[in-house]
């Protein structure tokens, strides 16, 4: 059996899925029906079937439901909120819903197999790709861009500057703007960094003196994932993340293809569909869809300890921007969190591109998890997070921003 899919037990019982009124024509009718999964175990790291049932059946999770169903229904109700919400406490899921449509114009309705837009959540796994690389010895975080780009007219850059955002480089998605005058043609990163390389854009910042958050770092990372493992980006994540993983519902898209199946459509909040652009064919920065049930299999993967060594998971959720006080900082592909007693930090990141909004929270001292994917463009996701970390008990510290 292969070492990752021997590291938790897959629990998923479809008799468990239950669909609030989708029998009826009517509901079929109306897709803004709730549709509400009852709470089961789906990656669980450790634990025996009794201390999941004990977790399930605790009061404490029947308060967290009530409360998570209220909020939904105020925060986040079927007029404004098209997506999937799930929390889950050491794998086991406390809360899981979906309301909303795939895609409005064939009514489609979102269900638990529906992938969305991850839109910068995608840089955790672009990351973690880069440092599955150092574990096998195949770079360093020292190395520097030109290693792997050699007339790549910025010096002074390694690897480390890309993940914890400290490079300094222009955001792409500014600069190209100007530089590519055919709109309906999907770039390609070396076609980014080609364009970087001919028209040298100036930099926000010298190397590694200031965070600044930056998608081409990201662009620069998945190329340099390419030229190491001698892959696609969309294969190598393929065959080290998502299919050892089973995570079925997750794929790099390619807007040159055809939709997959249950691939959400991304909507305004009028919902129009806001189509794919130019700066589409870009990924390492965004590109990824994902259900909030595979994420949770991400979540749990990263717990279990086999997926990654202690010293490389250390290194990524290491704060390395300290210039500022506070408790916000980045580390190599996550946000941070971070408070005098570390076993209290927050891992996460969140993600906006085009009409999809996502946000995913690792609360690190009670394996507590928080994954909302949404398809039509709403910022009371966002907002929603701060409440929701009340109910969860971590309700402590500033509230985070939208990417």
């Amino acid at each position: 059996m292969n070492r990752l899919k021997a590291i938790v037990v897959l629990a998923i019982s479809t008799s468990s899925i239950i669909y609030t009124g989708c029998n009826s024509s009517s509901a079929n009718r109306n897709n803004e029906k709730k549709r509400t999964v009852k709470p089961t175990s789906i990656y669980t790291v450790g634990l025996t079937e009794e201390q999941e049932q004990k977790i399930l059946n605790s009061s404490k999770t029947r308060q967290i439901r009530q409360e998570v169903a209220e909020l939904m229904r105020l925060k986040l109700s079927p007029g404004s909120f098209s997506g999937a919400i799930l929390v889950a406490r050491k794998g086991v899921v406390l809360y899981e819903h979906y309301q909303g449509l795939e895609n409005h114009a064939t009514k489609a309705p979102v269900t638990d197999s529906s992938s969305f837009q991850l839109a910068s959540v995608s840089k955790t796994f672009t990351g973690m790709a880069i440092l599955s690389l150092l574990e096998k010895e195949k770079l360093t975080l020292d190395d520097p861009l030109q290693k792997y780009f050699p007339d790549f007219p910025y010096l002074g850059i390694t690897i480390r500057m890309l993940l914890n955002h400290r490079s300094g480089l222009p955001n792409y998605l500014y600069f190209c703007d100007s530089l590519v005058k055919d709109k309906s043609h999907f770039l390609t990163n070396d076609e980014v960094i080609r364009l970087m390389t001919e028209h040298k854009p100036p930099t926000q910042y010298p190397p590694d003196r200031h965070f600044n958050y930056c998608n081409t770092n990201y662009l620069l990372l998945a190329s340099i994932i390419e030229k190491v493992s001698q892959q696609k980006y969309a294969d190598y994540l393929q065959q080290t993340f998502f299919t050892p993983l089973e995570m079925t519902n997750t794929f790099v898209a390619d807007p040159a293809q055809a939709p997959r199946s249950h691939q959400t459509v991304s909507h305004l909040f009028s919902w129009r569909p806001e189509p794919d652009n130019s700066f589409d064919g870009v990924v390492g920065d965004k590109g990824i869809y994902s259900c909030v049930r595979d994420m949770l299999k991400w979540d749990q993967a990263i717990y279990s300890g086999k997926l990654f060594k202690p010293e490389t998971l250390k290194a990524a959720f290491t704060p390395y921007s300290n210039e500022k006080p506070g408790i916000r900082n980045y580390g190599l592909g996550w946000r941070l969190f971070t408070y005098p007693d570390s076993s209290n930090n927050i891992i996460y990141h969140n993600g906006w591109w085009h009409g999809n909004n996502t946000v995913f929270y690792r609360f690190v001292k009670d394996s507590t998890t928080l994954v909302i994917l949404g398809n039509r463009y709403n910022r009371g996701i966002y907002q929603a997070v701060k409440p929701l970390r009340n109910i969860l008990g971590h309700g402590d510290g500033e509230e985070a921003g939208e990417e």
